[in-house]
């Protein structure tokens, strides 16, 4: 009797040690803007084409928007010491509209990320689930504006399938060096050359390829200089058959800071292939940006977007008519004011020459939703809002 007492109270002792090793955190950002942009079509560009890539008529429009800064979202993020350097770690992020308070990324609970893994000192990090692509995280740190919501073009940039479902990632870090793969068996994206209803979904029987993604990069950051290189590729479904394409990218950036500011550049080569190998798409898009902390409570960016688009044919066929669009550009500007480490107002702006905000046009399905009207060819947008961080 003695002995089992004795047993349970140790194996109390243990339990309680095990628990106070672990720790689940709530987080989330709230951000909301009043916006203007200039020249928004009054109806949605579903029968572009040739000759009228811009459907609808151009008008000025004032709104509520959610996420000028961050997207708004709350999540739970779960560490547990295992012990011997290894940790059991979760992450369930969902994003959702302010001015609605309804799920984004298409509804999902947890859109934005969610994921299990486990992270060893010596070896690295593998999560399993929803999350971002490896070039996402190689690029965020030569992102001038911080993969801003409003006025990044990050999904013309990264692809649509930057945050991808059913996904393994590895990362390792050794010293200043960042190294990371992954792969996802179907990454949850509807491709915008493709007329139904598809997901993206992948993982169907006999059809392994089907909406697959992968890719892997390398990142170095070491005192004020930091570099890093990405590949990306999505295989996404082009028709009811199954047959898929090639969507790939690659890039390169880099960044320096000195006292106050930082200066970032980058590139980024893009191919997208469909059925037969037929290119869908060619681009090269090249940007430049700079931060400046002005006061310890005011920081200011600037950015420019250029992409030298070569060839586009149009969604929602691959039958569509091959444009040679003008090439599109975008300046951006930030001001930031923090009250406190939690809160800050800011002011937002864009420019757009030759696509929509962000260069939201066709060849990214107008997933931004800056519809640009007939007969225009250029877009300004301003936000003025609040974040909070909690």
């Amino acid at each position: 009797m003695k002995k089992s007492l004795l047993a349970l109270a140790a194996l109390g002792a243990f339990a309680g040690a095990a628990q106070a090793q672990s720790s689940v955190t709530l987080y989330g950002v709230v951000d909301a803007n009043i916006e203007y942009v200039s020249h928004m079509s009054n109806s949605t560009p579903a029968t572009a084409s040739a000759t009228n890539p811009f459907p609808g008529t151009a008008h000025n429009v004032f709104r509520l928007t959610s996420g000028g800064l961050s997207g708004s979202r709350w999540g739970l993020r779960g560490v547990e010491d295992l012990g011997g350097g290894l940790k059991a770690l979760f992450v369930l992020e969902s994003g959702f509209g302010i001015y609605d308070g309804k799920s984004q990324q298409g509804g999902r609970l947890f859109g934005r990320q969610a994921y299990v893994g486990l992270e060893s000192d010596r070896v690295g990090r593998i999560t399993l689930g929803r999350q971002y692509t490896s070039m996402f995280d190689v690029l965020a740190n030569f992102s001038p504006s911080g993969y801003a919501t409003q006025y990044e073009p990050v999904a013309f940039q990264l692809g649509s399938n930057f945050r991808s479902d059913n996904t393994a990632k590895y990362v390792g870090k050794f010293g200043p060096v960042t190294a990371e793969a992954h792969w996802s068996f179907g990454a949850g994206v509807p491709s915008p050359w493709f007329t139904t209803n598809n997901t993206g979904a992948g993982e169907v029987p006999g059809q392994f390829r089907r909406d697959t993604a992968y890719g892997a990069g390398v990142s170095y950051a070491g005192g004020p200089f930091g570099a890093g290189i990405a590949y990306d590729q999505y295989n996404p479904t082009l028709n009811a058959g199954g047959a898929t394409g090639a969507f790939k990218k690659a890039a390169v950036g880099a960044s320096y800071a000195f006292g106050p500011a930082k200066l970032m550049a980058g590139y980024r080569w893009g191919m997208n292939q469909g059925i037969d190998d037929r290119k869908l798409m060619q681009d090269n898009l090249y940007w430049v940006g700079a931060n400046y902390q002005v006061t310890p409570q005011l920081g200011l960016t600037l950015s420019y977007f250029y992409d030298d688009l070569t060839r586009l044919v149009l969604p929602p066929n691959q039958a569509g008519a091959t444009l040679n669009p003008k090439n599109p550009w975008q300046v951006s500007f930030i001001a930031d004011y923090n009250f406190s480490k939690r809160t800050d107002v800011y002011l937002t702006a864009a420019y757009t020459k030759n696509a929509g905000l962000n260069f939201d046009t066709s060849a990214i399905g107008f997933a931004n939703a800056y519809f640009l009207g007939q007969g225009k060819d250029s877009q300004v947008g301003v936000g003025v809002g609040l974040r909070h961080k909690f």
